[in-house]
């Protein structure tokens, strides 16, 4: 019996498959604890639909949609789920991409991250560290000091004005 050879082609192909593989649950990833965290119904009772689908099920709001991205004054973006303030009024920038954008979350223990591949390649997700929320995504292509754009959905947010 004669085993199969591997040619360069099939060689490359499996290599561009891995990612996909990873993101479609072939190895589940580790199960996160967070200090304000519920089940799925009691976040179903507390929240929107729409919240509900972005929060907690990584979704996105349409660009252009959430008054959030025009909002001027000064004040706290707290988490929509369960009131963290994440993002201050004096790290928000207009990105001109549709949806809120700051160059740095309110502190270092606010928010944290994760890498995704939800759309074929890697992101850096950004979520609530007190309820894991889903917030938006982290870019590299954001104003000084820092050069990131935190991509954030208005919907998982609410503003406190100051």
């Amino acid at each position: 019996m004669t085993l199969p050879t591997l040619d360069r082609r099939c060689l490359l192909a499996a290599a561009a498959a891995l990612p996909f593989v990873s993101a479609c649950g072939a190895a589940p990833a580790e199960a996160k604890t967070f200090p304000k965290g519920k089940s799925n119904a009691e976040w179903k009772k507390l929240l929107t639909r729409q919240q509900y689908y972005v929060l907690r099920e990584a979704g996105t709001e349409r660009a252009f949609t959430s008054p959030l991205d025009k909002e001027k004054r000064k004040g706290t973006f707290v988490c929509a789920a369960c009131a963290n303030p994440v993002y201050a009024s004096a790290h928000k920038f207009d990105s001109g991409t549709g949806w809120p954008s700051f160059w740095q979350a309110i502190d270092k223990g606010a928010v944290g991250t994760s890498t995704d591949y939800l759309i074929g390649y890697a992101r850096t997700e950004v979520h609530c560290a007190d309820c894991g929320g889903h917030l938006g995504h982290i870019f590299g292509d954001g104003p000084k000091p820092t050069g990131k754009r935190h991509c954030i959905n208005g919907v998982a947010l609410k503003f406190v004005p100051a």
